[in-house]
């Protein structure tokens, strides 16, 4: 990059690591996300003729926590202050400090302050949609407008939910010691299961939403990788960022031009992204080699199976069966029973596969009543058998509870087959 061009992407990498200290430094996240903008302006006017510094994150923590303490102290004089101890001035040349900084803030001291950042972030008491908007502003700091737009809410509306997370955060008052061992790992497990809200927001969007919501994919796999420089022998992590690469590579291959969804098994496989696939099968593999199996890892497993088939027909489906049967006892779901119902009609025959899965999700119904995947799948099944009239209703169903234009498409086409089959039944009977 020439000029100034490399500042946005230094700025951005370092966030992470300088909200993460600077947050720990004035326990309070408005307070941080001032103290870190303000020493964002002031590389922007330093670095274009000073140059780089030697350690980014330093630089911008020791900038920030001095413009926020000076902040403090014209707001509050009366107001009790970070340990003055800890400070350094700031001055045109700060290389001693930064340097000193730098070297304290090796990955063993800042990983507990950045799992902590993204801890806060998904705090049981926030809602889904407040986690995934807290962390996009706070820890990647995604525009206001832009995380409205891709929740389909005003940009004042969403800053009032970011204004009420914050609030959430600050009653909870949590703990900012270095947590032990039992409560990173239980930390670890909820920030994980916020990246991966995060990226089913994106992953999920419709086709003319994507512009708006896709990108939430490349920044919650860009997090997973920072957790994974921090906590690399931690196999769930390996495990989700491997599932996440796996379902991502299959981007360009998902809609068809005109916006329609296409089924898996559709799908045109050269048209996979072969080096995300490539860097999701080396972590699973990596993960692997822990033995220590947990759900993320069983997902990227079947991930793994559909990436690694060349075609369609060559999908392993039994061994998907299995590994969903095992994914039912580790973390019991209506929704991991219905995928493996989904196995189990493309690993038995054509009568037996789709006679068993519809017995597989015949107690489901209550629980996933208003489910759109539920009566898809249990349509497909009914015309596998040629039950055409239950499978009508269900696909019916299914349509009523479409949450995109691209989902309806999928089942329109589905009746429209149905009534192809029909026809072509009674002319053949005439």
């Amino acid at each position: 990059m020439s000029g100034i061009e490399w500042i946005a992407p230094a700025l951005k990498a370092a966030r992470p690591k300088a909200m993460a200290a600077l947050l720990r430094y004035f326990r309070d996240l408005d307070t941080a996300e001032e103290a870190f903008q303000e020493a964002c302006l002031r590389a922007l006017a330093h670095w274009p003729r000073q140059g780089p510094p030697r350690d980014t994150a330093a630089w911008l923590i020791l900038v920030g926590r001095n413009a926020g303490v000076d902040a403090l102290r014209r707001r509050r004089r009366d107001a009790p202050l970070p340990d003055e101890a800890a400070l350094s001035e700031v001055g045109a040349d700060r290389d001693d400090a930064e340097a000193d900084l730098a070297e304290r803030l090796d990955a063993s001291h800042y990983r507990d302050d950045i799992l902590r950042l993204l801890f806060v972030c998904c705090h049981p008491d926030l809602p889904r949609t407040g986690q995934i908007a807290l962390a996009l502003r706070v820890v990647s700091g995604v525009p206001t407008a832009r995380i409205a737009r891709a929740f389909l809410v005003s940009e004042a509306a969403m800053e009032q939910r970011l204004t009420r997370a914050k609030a959430r955060v600050a009653r909870a008052a949590v703990p900012f010691e270095a947590p032990g061992g039992p409560e990173r790992e239980a930390r670890l497990a909820a920030v994980a299961a916020m990246l991966y809200l995060v990226f089913n927001e994106g992953y999920s969007a419709a086709f003319d939403a994507a512009g708006d919501r896709s990108p939430l994919c490349d920044e919650a796999i860009r997090l997973a990788r920072l957790l994974l420089r921090l906590f690399p022998a931690e196999p769930e992590i390996l495990g989700l960022t491997a599932l996440m690469l796996l379902q991502h590579a299959r981007a360009a291959a998902r809609f068809d031009p005109h916006g329609a969804a296409i089924l898996l098994e559709a799908q045109d496989r050269t048209r996979w992204d072969r080096a995300l696939i490539g860097e999701g099968l080396a972590l699973l593999d990596k993960a692997m080699r822990h033995n220590r199996a947990g759900p993320y890892q069983i997902q990227a497993a079947v991930a793994a199976l559909h990436a690694r088939a060349a075609r369609a027909d060559a999908t392993d489906w039994a061994q998907i069966d299995h590994l969903y049967a095992t994914l039912e006892r580790m973390q019991p779901s209506p929704v991991v029973t219905l995928n493996r119902a989904v196995a189990v009609s493309k690993a038995r025959g054509p009568i037996e596969g789709p006679a068993e899965a519809l017995a597989l999700i015949a107690p489901l119904e209550a629980a996933l009543s208003a489910y759109f995947y539920f009566h898809g799948a249990r349509g497909a099944f009914l015309k596998a058998l040629g039950r055409r009239a239950e499978a009508r209703v269900a696909f019916d169903r299914a349509i009523a509870l479409a949450g995109s234009a691209a989902e309806a498409a999928f089942i329109r086409a589905q009746l429209d087959a149905l009534a192809e089959g029909e026809a072509g039944a009674d002319r053949a009977n005439a």
